[in-house]
This record gives structure tokens, C-alpha cells and sequence, in this order.
């Protein structure tokens, strides 16, 4: 093979070019030691980015004592949700020098406590944690105290002064309700896998900054706007296992509560309670209209294809990876906004008629 056609590894000198700063101000800004100018700090961590460039792992962490490894927490990796976000951190993280650690908590908040332990003995760079709702959060701020840098993703924790990058729902979870309630549904059900102290929502029940707050709050205002009583005795909180989620079903579809349609919070939920429709004996949309959150490949190829609220799960990843690593390098993560968005398809109709 000709020396030509090897691809010549991207220095600090080439990065200093771009940058058009001093090498050894290079080396600073990337190396997130010494002092540099937040303008030259800037425009190096633009440039790295700009030609991909890969520090020298051993190198580095001599001079440093970093570890070069970035902790990562969430709740269910079973979740495709969670497994695509981490897809796009690790994407993102690698090229940039850092090796990913993962802990999965099944959405528990001693486990979660354990985790974040567990990867501060293991001396990570930083964290990127998908937080359990918790009365409970001194373990985030110690990570906060400790001077390491902590990118929250997809839910916010009131108090903690930290990054946050998550997806907006309020917006397509009202249009959501409202396309159900312009078919003709008022028992409109909500199922959700977010852990709280009771798995029945009462009218001012304390969400935290999570996107089910969000998305229970658009779908009030839908119901507030159309002048209808919105059915808080159709959310269901804690579904977390398969048999859970079936039994809510059923219990969801049967007198006194009679939902004529669905919300289920994510892919999880969905598949299960697809199922135990189907051994019901009923059809989407003729008997039950069903809309869910995230848009997956097998949304469409079912039969009808479904309405679902799309998010863009994968550049949600990247953006909360970049944060970090903008941190973990002395500088400011960017500025990120992501809005779900409503994709009506075949599983929202008209509910059927009351037998007489």
C-alpha cells in the first residue's frame, strides 16, 4: 500500500492552524489545562471539531490524570429510546478521545445512588445521567460539588445547576390531544413508566421537570381549550413491567373507566399494550384509537400505520455527548433546541358507537 494512501492522523498543530492561535495555546484549550482567552478556547474547540480531531490518549492522560472516560446513566437501556441516545453518545464521544462506561438503573433511585458511585471510584471525566425522579438528588449535586462536569439528558432536576438537553413535548403532546378530542374522544387514557410514590395522577400531582409534566400539561390544555373536563383517572404512572402495563389495559378498557383511546409513553409501553388489545379482539382504529411517543421503524410497517410523536432520539445524543465534551474542555455547551413533532397516520378515528 503506498504511504499516499494513509490517511495522516489530525495533530494540535493542524487544529492551532485552523484556530490560528499558538500550538501550545492549542494544547491548553484542548488538554483543559492553563490558562486561555474564552475567544482562542472557543475557536480551538471549533476547529477540533471542524477536522475530527483524536488526542493522544496516553499522551494525554500523563499530563493530565484523566481518565478519558465519560459515565453514563440511564434508566432503561431496554428502552430503544435510551439504546439510541446512548448509540449517538458513544458516536460522538469516541472520535473525541473518551471511552463510554454505562449503568442501566431500571429507573431506580438507590440504584442510580450505586451508579453514580461506582463511576466516581472509577474516576470518569464526566457524566451524562437520564435522572430518576427523586424527593433525593445529593449524589448529583456531589457530582456538581466535585468539579466534575454533568450533562443531564431528557429530564431536568429543579435545583441543580447543570446542562439539560431534552426534547420539548408540550406542543405535539396538545396537538396530540386535540387531534383525539376532534375525533370525538373524552376518555382519553395516558400510560407512563415514570416512577412515583402512587401509580394514580391526581389533579396538581408533582412531576418535577420530566417530560411526562410536559406532556400531561398539553394535553390538559387541549382538553382546557376545548372546553372538556380533562381525565385525570386515565394516567397511569409505574408501568413498568409487561404484565404491569397489561393489567393497566385492561383495567383502562373496562368500566367504570372505558378509554376509547390511548397514549402510551414510549415503544416499551406501546408493544405490550398492542398486545393485549389485540387478545382483546379489538381493532385500531375501529374500536380504539392508539397514539404513542417515538417514531420506530415498526410504527410504520404495522397495519394501520401509527400515529406516534416523533422525537429526534439520535441528535438528542449527540447534542448531550458534545455538552459534555465541551465541558470536559473548559468551554460553554451550545446552545440546542429540540421540539417533538405530531405524526398523524392510521390509529386515531372516530370512537365507536355506544351500544344501545
Amino acid at each position: 500500500m503506498s504511504t499516499n494512501s494513509i490517511r495522516r492522523e489530525t495533530t494540535v498543530a493542524d487544529v492551532a492552524a485552523v484556530a490560528k492561535v499558538s500550538k501550545a495555546q492549542t494544547a491548553r484549550a484542548l488538554g483543559g489545562y492553563g490558562a486561555v482567552s474564552s475567544d482562542v478556547r472557543s475557536r480551538v474547540l471549533e476547529a477540533a471539531e471542524q477536522l475530527g480531531y483524536r488526542p493522544n490518549m496516553l499522551a494525554r492522560s500523563m499530563n493530565t490524570g484523566r481518565s478519558h472516560t465519560i459515565g453514563v446513566v440511564v434508566g432503561d437501556i431496554q428502552n430503544p429510546y435510551f439504546s439510541l441516545a446512548m448509540r449517538a453518545i458513544s458516536d460522538t464521544a469516541q472520535p473525541a478521545g473518551y471511552d463510554v462506561l454505562l449503568i442501566n438503573t431500571g429507573e431506580d433511585a438507590p440504584a442510580e445512588r450505586e451508579a453514580v458511585r461506582v463511576l466516581q471510584d472509577k474516576r470518569v471525566d464526566g457524566f451524562i445521567i437520564a435522572p430518576v425522579l427523586s424527593d433525593d438528588n445529593a449524589h448529583l449535586q456531589a457530582v456538581v460539588d466535585s468539579g466534575r462536569p454533568l450533562v443531564l439528558l431528557d429530564r431536568a432536576v429543579e435545583g441543580l445547576d447543570v446542562d439539560v438537553i431534552a426534547t420539548a413535548s408540550e406542543q405535539a403532546s396538545f396537538e396530540a390531544a386535540q387531534l383525539l378530542l376532534e375525533n370525538g374522544h373524552e376518555r382519553v387514557a395516558y400510560i407512563s413508566t415514570l416512577r412515583t410514590r402512587s401509580n394514580r395522577y391526581e389533579d396538581g400531582f408533582a412531576l418535577g421537570s420530566t417530560p411526562v409534566a410536559q406532556r400531561l400539561g398539553g394535553m390538559r390544555r387541549a382538553f382546557k381549550e376545548a372546553g372538556k373536563e380533562f381525565p385525570s383517572s386515565l394516567v397511569r404512572l409505574n408501568a413498568g413491567t409487561d404484565e404491569n402495563i397489561r393489567q393497566t389495559v385492561r383495567e383502562l378498557l373496562a368500566p367504570p373507566f372505558d378509554a376509547t383511546a390511548i397514549m402510551a409513553s414510549d415503544s416499551v409501553i406501546a408493544l405490550s399494550a398492542l398486545e393485549e388489545i389485540a387478545n382483546a379482539g379489538l381493532n385500531i382504529p375501529t374500536d380504539l384509537s392508539f397514539v404513542m411517543f417515538d417514531d420506530l421503524p415498526w410504527t410504520r410497517l404495522v397495519t394501520p400505520p401509527l400515529t406516534v410523536v416523533s422525537q429526534p432520539v439520535y441528535e438528542l445524543g449527540v447534542a448531550v455527548a458534545t455538552a459534555l465534551i465541551r465541558r470536559l474542555r473548559g468551554g460553554k455547551a451550545p446552545e440546542t433546541t429540540f421540539e417533538a413533532k405530531l405524526i398523524n397516520r392510521g390509529s386515531v378515528a372516530a370512537p365507536p358507537t355506544p351500544k344501545p
